[in-house]
Order: structure tokens, then sequence, then C-alpha cells
């Protein structure tokens, strides 16, 4: 889309973003989640035709990491950097938490002069959000009793539930690779897991998929082993959007029939729902044996499923044999990043580079997130912008 017709787009929705967190997509409207999706693409013609997009004048994004992370990590600190904001992260181990600070006085300590607080809690079911609405409680209270003179926006960057900025990001792809949102009514997903040697992946990115995706006409396939289910109440969330937008959810026990006449295939590992309950309270009664026991039992258990890999057989099933593959990345590539895995080396380098492209959505996704939270008329401050033309570079 040209700029003038993202404004004019946006100008049409009525959407209101101010002063609001973002830790679910079905939390939000349609309008908004389309705010998101074309301030996103505003700053992206900003950075490609090297205009500043600073709008900050001070202040922090601050960004806790509780999981390991490269692209949502350096995603947050690129966009903050973008509309200029400074970013810091906090590290628990090196605060004073780990003498005992309680959540509640941290998230205040943090926030005096931040603007911005991304989030990434995945690794156990029921504790992440949890965690997340937590800091979003304290901050409403620091604020209310006039220790902060501003409530920051939080944002999601991965947590137990959904993945907001990935699968924001992935609809952005999705968008761009077919044309426009309305070009994506009728094209079927196929969202599947996929077999991979290692432990306790996180049921957000597919959950993500199915919970955005099902919003906008199309015809998304789930497909898992028998005992790989997801969140009931995301797979009840995505029949319901689906019979809401025209477009349909299925669930099957077969990656072939997903694969089928697909137009985007999704192919990726996750932990079984049960095993991730069990996990979480193995961890809370701090019983390592126990989770060294898990892990090993679940390892046995993926290993029955090596033939859910995404291979050239399987690509040939798709739309004319040529359907998008898609993932949140890192891929367990078999024979290069493990000896098997999700996906085929030869599928994969076919598609290496479109996987990138479709990485470097995010960081548009959560800049616009932060514009979004911050500023109560993005449509005006995109077309200042626009106007005072700062070069970001010497072009």
């Amino acid at each position: 889309m040209d700029y003038q017709t993202i404004i004019n787009s946006l100008k049409k929705l009525e959407a209101n973003l101010f002063q609001t967190d973002f830790l679910l997509t079905w939390e939000k409207s349609e309008d908004q989640i389309k705010q998101i999706l074309y301030v996103a693409e505003a700053l992206r013609y900003f950075h490609r035709h090297h205009i500043s997009s600073r709008c900050f004048d001070s202040g922090l994004a601050v960004s806790i990491f509780r999981d390991k992370s490269t692209r949502t990590r350096f995603s947050f600190s690129s966009a903050a950097n973008f509309v200029g904001l400074g970013v810091q992260e906090l590290d628990e181990e090196k605060s004073q938490m780990t003498h005992g600070e309680t959540l509640r006085e941290t998230a205040n300590m943090i926030s005096f002069f931040t603007e911005v607080i991304g989030i990434r809690d995945d690794i156990y079911l029921g504790t992440g959000h949890a965690y997340m609405k937590a800091v979003a409680e304290a901050l409403d209270e620091g604020f209310q009793a006039g220790v902060l003179n501003q409530r920051p926006g939080l944002i999601n960057l991965q947590c137990d539930i959904d993945h907001p900025t990935q699968s924001m990001a992935d609809l952005l792809h999705l968008k761009t690779h077919f044309g426009s949102l309305e070009n994506l009514r009728g094209k079927k997903l196929a969202m599947t897991w996929a077999y991979s040697p290692s432990y306790g992946k996180p049921l957000s990115v597919p959950q993500g998929i199915i919970g955005l995706m099902t919003r906008f006409g199309m015809n998304v396939s789930l497909a898992y082993p028998e005992g790989y289910h997801l969140i009931p109440e995301v797979t009840g969330l995505a029949k319901k959007n689906a019979a809401q937008s025209g477009g349909s959810f299925t669930i099957v026990d077969s990656m072939d029939e997903a694969f089928k006449d697909a137009d985007m295939v999704y192919p990726k590992s996750w932990a079984p729902y049960t095993v991730m309950e069990k996990r979480t309270e193995l961890f809370r009664n701090n019983d390592d044996q126990g989770l060294k026991a898990l892990e090993k039992e679940c390892l046995a258990k993926n290993a029955r499923f090596k033939n859910w890999e995404c291979t050239e057989e399987k690509m040939k099933l798709t739309r004319k044999g040529q359907a998008l593959y898609m993932h949140c990345l890192p891929a367990d590539i078999s024979n290069v990043s493990c000896k098997q895995g999700e996906v085929q080396e030869t599928v994969f380098e076919k598609y290496r580079i479109a996987t990138y492209k479709e990485a470097g959505f995010k960081p548009y996704i959560i800049a616009s997130m932060m514009i979004n939270a911050r500023f109560k008329d993005p449509v005006r401050l995109l077309e200042e912008m626009k106007k005072r033309n700062i070069k970001r570079v010497g072009f």
C-alpha cells in the first residue's frame, strides 16, 4: 500500500488504543487490529524512505524477558529506538527481586520515566498471562496513587496463551504477500504440529495463529497427533471467530489432510496441553526430578510422530504445490539444526528468505503498538512525521 492509501484506510476506522495494553489479540476489535497493521505499514514506509519516525522526546521502553529470545528481543529494542525511546532490559537475576522485592514494587520502580513495558513469560502454563496482569494491576495502583505521573502501556511479547506480536507480524506478512486482508478470505491455512527433538515448546504460537487468522475469513485447519490439543477455550474461540467471519475452523489428526489444497502452511512443534499443566505443577513444587522424568516421557512421546515433518512430498499436497511456508523461527531443520525435525532442509531453504521477511514485520508491529498505546491520534502523528520529512540517514 502507498502512504496515502494507508492514511485514508486509517481514517475510516473506529478504533481507540490510547492508554491501553496489548495482551491478547482477541481482546481487540477488528478495527483495532487493522489500526495496528496500518500504522505498522506507515512506519515501514518511513523506514524504506529513510524518514525519521522518532516521536518520543524522552522515555524508556523496558523489556522483561523471562525466557530466551532473539527475534522478539531485538525487534522490541529496534522498535523502541525507531520511535525515539531508550531501551532498558530488566534482568530479574540482577535486580532486588532476588532479595525479596515484590513484583508490585518492582513494577513501579522501573516505571517512573517509562512509556512502555514489553514482557515475555511463556514457559509455564497458567503463569505468563497472570504475571502480565499482575504487572498491569501494580501499574494501575501506582498511577492512581500518584506514584507514577503516567501509566506505561504493556505489550505481550509472548505468554503462555498468546503471542500477539508474532501472529500480528504473520498477518501483515500474509496481507503483503496476498495483496490485502480481503484477499485472505477463503484462503486455507494449515496450522499443524510438527516433530521436534526438544521438549516443552509453548502453545502460544499455534493459539495465536488460530485466534487471529479465523477473524479474517480464512479456512484454518488445525492438525495435531492424539494428545497434543491446545487450550480448549482458545479452540472454542477460533470456532466462534470463523463462524462470524465467514471462514471455517477444523481440527484434524493428519498433517496430510491439513496440507491438502492449503494456501499457506505453518508446521510448528508444541507440547501437549496436559503436559504443560503437569509441568507447571512440578515447577511450583520445585520438583526437579519430576521435571526431568516428564521431559524424558515427552521426548519419547514426540519420537512416535517423527513422520510429522514438512517435506517436499507434503508440500506437493498444497494448492498447486506452491503454498507459502511460514514459521516463527527458529525452525528445527532436519540435518541442519537437528538430525530430524519440523521441516526438511530443502523445503526450508526454498522458503528461507520468505521466513526472514516474515520475521521482519515484527519490529514494525511492536513500534505500532507503542505508538498506538501512547498517542491519542496516530493518524495526525503520522501526517506530522511525513510533513516534517526529517531524514533518518543522509540520503
